[in-house]
């Protein structure tokens, strides 16, 4: 999650709403990324979404089995389905996200009784270090 962390911090620098995310698998970072849909004119470009992409680039394989996500906020619905198809084993956030978190704040997506796949979630890692990083960006949001 620390290096999450500072992935948000790069993404907050460029001017991109701060969340980083990080794949492992055997204890290894096989995946990274950050925020980036401003940048790259790309809405999917969600740092779960980037991580992936390059988790399955290393990986040569769009199934990722067995891997853990760690995201410094709690993934939307869109997030969570990429998840899902990756096979992702585990997710682990830092701090919930109450309008569109998809795990637990506004809904339970990867829970839904039509998947394929179960993944499991915690959240609360490092949580107010990550609530932090971008609540002060939006703090300074709002005073410019």
């Amino acid at each position: 999650m620390r290096r999450a962390l500072e992935l948000a911090r790069l993404a907050r620098d460029r001017g991109e709403v701060p969340v980083g995310a990080v794949v492992v698998l055997d204890e290894q970072v096989i995946g990274q990324g950050f925020n980036q849909p401003v940048s790259s004119n790309d809405p999917t470009a969600h740092a779960e979404i980037v991580a992936l992409r390059d988790a399955a680039s290393r990986m040569t394989n769009y199934r990722l089995p067995g891997a853990r996500l760690y995201v410094t906020i709690e993934p939307c619905q869109m997030c969570v389905g990429a998840m899902v198809h990756a096979r992702i084993a585990k997710v682990i956030y830092g701090t919930r996200e109450p309008k569109a978190g998809a795990i637990e704040s506004a809904m339970r997506a990867h829970e839904h009784p039509a998947l394929n796949h179960r993944m499991e979630a915690q959240g609360g890692v490092l949580e107010e270090e990550c609530r932090g990083v971008i609540q002060a960006f939006f703090a300074s949001r709002r005073l410019a």
